[in-house]
């Protein structure tokens, strides 16, 4: 009765609007899955329950909560051993400014480009005590990590999203899946966009919105919220403490962070080969990306064993006793990434992306119009199910069956307007994943995280639709791209302009 019609659309809707309503996302996200299991069993309770109960245990990515649990150990080891106490007097001696601290996070962000949940936590828990010195609001961190994290994974050709992608496009479409997202990089705008508005505006120096409120506040020492101070956490304490011993310098900081890395990429390269890569691009195409993070995890904790306790950086005690305290720490994002998989495993029952499809049908004289439309529509998909790759694997493939044999330029520039509007969506849901850990990495409270990314995600999205329109009637990725930036820029100037203005007026 449900099943494939509209009504597949409640669930997240009503789990949106709660959790907007009444600022408090766990009980939101459960009213969703509640209504959406209710839909799906035609209101019997008992079978809602059922489903409700089966959908959460086969939606769960156990890698991924096993990973982020490794993570937040790993993120306490070196803040007991006073790594994080270190770096962050190291990185204040030479980052004196907060220009300088924002451009070294965003470079940061950049850098870890194979993972965007890794890329959260880990740029998050690096950066946090550089920021916090700085007085960088959290809600700004947050912002900062949000926006290196996907736009960044999502060009980058040896990733888990780019492997993500290969895996969506469907034989027949005339080009591989790693030549179909080769090709759609220079017209992914959204995230070539954001990437470059978040050094715009770290260069430039100033913030808009509630974002501004934020950065006001915390130049005065608030570094949490503005206004609804009920949202501070209470269980906050200051990362730059080192534990017990506190004996740890620099390196143990950064040396975990490099085995990390390396261990995540020689792993996602040996399980691509064992699953067929005849050569390292084709190895990261069909690796296990959350296979290879917990490996990762598990190799770094062996690491820090070995690299703290003989040179007495820390004790045996107080490094099992940071095990149980890491795990805590990543619990609330763990229990809100529980029901975000648990909501879009009820909207797969309830047959949203077979609504979807059908429904998103272009007619071919309004062609030239396709890719803003196909946009629009990622963006609104990814919004309403809180995923990039549940929107990639609805979309990619009508896109392609509607391009594949006709024009294989179009087919690239919708594939890529799909992409970008997947990332946009999940950027400004409050029920995203990847939006729900840079909350997390940064250790802001996510709906101060979700207001702020919002008003610089319409900003890009705007342009973006100028962008789209010019890339479907010219396919050309210089000329949709080069306009667009000049856009972005003239834009951004203009708002920077009346920000100074208002300063003025209230001096």
């Amino acid at each position: 009765m449900f099943i494939g019609t509209w009504w597949s659309l409640m669930p997240p809707i009503v789990a949106i609007v709660l959790a907007l309503i009444t600022k408090e996302v766990y009980i939101s996200l459960f009213a969703g899955c509640a209504l959406g299991a209710l839909l799906a069993a035609d209101f019997h309770f008992w079978t809602a329950f059922d489903i409700l109960f089966n959908t959460t245990i086969n939606s769960v990515d156990f890698s991924i909560l096993m990973f982020m649990i490794l993570l937040g150990m790993i993120v306490m080891l070196m803040q007991e051993s006073g790594g994080t106490r270190a770096y962050g007097e190291w990185a204040t001696k030479r980052l004196k400014s907060k220009r300088s601290a924002l451009i070294a996070t965003a470079l940061l962000g950049v850098l870890i480009f194979v993972d965007d949940y890794f890329n959260c936590l880990t740029v998050g828990s690096v950066m946090r005590p550089v920021t916090d010195k700085q007085k960088i609001s959290r809600a700004k961190l947050a912002y900062m990590i949000d926006a290196t994290a996907a736009p960044v994974c999502i060009i980058a050709p040896i990733s888990s999203w780019a492997a993500a992608v290969n895996s969506y496009v469907p034989e027949g479409s005339g080009m591989s899946g790693f030549q179909m997202f080769m090709s759609t990089i220079p017209f992914n705008l959204y995230a070539l966009l954001t990437i470059y508005m978040v050094f715009f505006m770290a260069i430039a120096g100033f913030d808009f919105g509630k974002m501004k409120q934020h950065e006001d506040n915390a130049a005065k020492g608030d570094l949490f919220t503005s206004g609804g101070e009920e949202f501070v956490n209470q269980t906050y304490t200051d990362p730059t403490e080192g534990g017990k011993y506190a004996k740890g310098k620099v390196i143990d900081l950064i040396a975990p962070m490099i085995v990390m890395i390396g261990s995540a990429i020689g792993c996602m390269i040996w399980t691509g080969f064992l699953n067929g890569g005849s050569n390292i691009i084709e190895a990261f195409a069909n690796c296990s990306s959350s296979e290879s993070l917990v490996f990762a995890g598990l190799v770094t904790v062996g690491f820090l064993l070995i690299f703290y306790l003989p040179r007495r950086v820390i004790g045996f005690k107080d490094f099992m006793n940071s095990v149980p305290e890491g795990g805590k720490m990543m619990m609330p994002a763990i229990l809100i990434l529980t029901l975000a998989w648990t909501l879009k495993g009820i909207t797969d029952t309830l047959g949203m992306g077979t609504f979807i499809g059908e429904t998103v049908q272009i007619d071919s004289m309004l062609a030239g119009l396709a890719p803003v439309i196909i946009f629009l529509i990622a963006i609104f998909v990814a919004f309403s199910s809180g995923t990039s790759w549940g929107t990639f694997a609805i979309l990619v493939p009508v896109v392609v069956n509607m391009f594949g044999k006709t024009d294989t330029t179009m087919m690239s520039v919708a594939v890529a307007a799909v992409l970008a509007g997947a990332v946009c969506g999940d950027h400004v849901s409050p029920i995203s994943d990847t939006t729900i850990m840079s909350s997390s990495g940064a250790q802001s409270n996510h709906l101060n995280h979700v207001r702020t990314q919002m008003e610089y995600a319409m900003v890009v999205v705007a342009v973006c639709v100028v962008g789209y329109l010019i890339a479907g009637f010219t396919k050309s990725w210089w000329l949709s791209l080069g306009s667009s930036l000049a856009l972005l820029t003239l834009v951004l100037l203009v708002i920077k302009n009346r920000v100074q203005k208002g300063e003025k007026a209230e001096a």
